[in-house]
């Protein structure tokens, strides 16, 4: 099994343009022009932060680690502050990155389950569609399981981007037991010799009862035929959504065991900062990050990248 890594850095700086312009684009402009960057002035930068959907809570306190690490009026730059400003971001990114799991160890699992979860309309049968092309562009022979039975609609579109991607995929009439569907396709992946497992699952969040307990019938009948899957959770998230993101991310942390994040839809929206609050809020890996409609617009999370990109134009080198 081989896990994929998919940036193109120009693709991302393009996704993140509405973001860039609330963003940095208001940071320049706030910036510009004044002889003497005062407190004032990094409270105004402290106000731009909370607009990009990032909390007041965590605003004040990147603001006051700017201000720490700004000891003399001399470093008061607008570059030199943007450049801690990117250190202080990335800091912020780097938190639950510290949770994924070793690629090495990963890559000696087969078949390798991953369990996409999350509420409907937020690009999960995207998201699977996407992933699946990414995997077997890698090398890897993948099958998709259409656990989401209580949608028709749901199977359809999974069923598109299944074919769009090459891949096999296991599919019941609506209506039949979810976690029957999880099991058949991990034994399918069990005797077919597939290398990836993606499962698709119901995104109802109306009842965390009755979601605890579809999720756990899924993973029991999954770990029934191969002990120890799935071996990853992914929650996948709406980024145009802003702080309700975070709220989804929270409501699925007690419910289930989340290993990672897909954040979709990034190119969409200006709400782009939110990435930094879900990162802060709840300490789980970002693993993904949508930025575009096409299989190839699914971009592994790099930290350094996305905050480079956040910060660069596209005519930068």
């Amino acid at each position: 099994m081989k896990f994929f890594d998919n940036i193109n850095l120009n693709r991302l700086k393009e996704g993140l343009s509405k973001t860039r312009d609330k963003l940095v684009t208001k940071i320049t402009e706030t910036f510009s022009g004044k002889a003497v960057i005062d407190d004032n002035t990094l409270n105004e930068l402290e106000e731009i932060l909370i607009s990009s959907d990032m909390s007041a809570n965590l605003s004040e306190k990147i603001i006051n680690n700017l201000r720490i690490n700004l000891k003399t009026e001399k470093g008061r730059t607008l570059a030199n502050i943007i450049e801690l400003l990117k250190n202080e971001l990335l800091k912020v990114l780097d938190t639950g990155q510290k949770t994924i799991a070793s690629d090495d160890i990963n890559n000696k699992i087969k078949p390798y389950v991953i369990l996409i979860v999350g509420v409907n309309g937020v690009g999960k049968t995207t998201t699977i569609g996407k992933l699946a092309s990414n995997f077997k562009k890698a090398g890897n022979k993948v099958i998709v399981g259409a656990a989401d039975t209580f949608r028709a609609a749901a199977n359809e579109q999974l069923e598109i981007w299944a074919q769009r991607a090459g891949v096999e995929i296991i599919q019941h009439k609506q209506g039949t037991d979810p976690s029957s569907v999880a099991f058949e396709t991990v034994k399918k992946s069990i005797d077919g010799d597939f290398d990836i497992v993606l499962i698709d699952t119901a995104g109802r969040l109306h009842s965390k009862v009755n979601l605890m307990n579809e999720l756990n019938k899924i993973n029991k009948a999954i770990s029934k035929v191969l002990p120890g899957a799935p071996h990853d959770t992914y929650l996948v998230l709406d980024a145009t959504l802003g702080q309700n993101a975070i709220v989804q991310a929270d409501e699925f942390s007690k419910v289930t065991k989340l290993s990672g994040l897909v954040i979709t839809k990034l190119d969409g929206t200006a709400k782009g900062g939110t990435i930094f609050q879900i990162c802060e809020t709840n300490k789980i890996a970002v693993k993904y990050i949508g930025v575009g409609e096409k299989l190839d617009d699914l971009q592994t999370f790099n930290p350094q990248l996305f905050v480079d990109a956040l910060f660069r134009n596209n005519d930068d080198e």
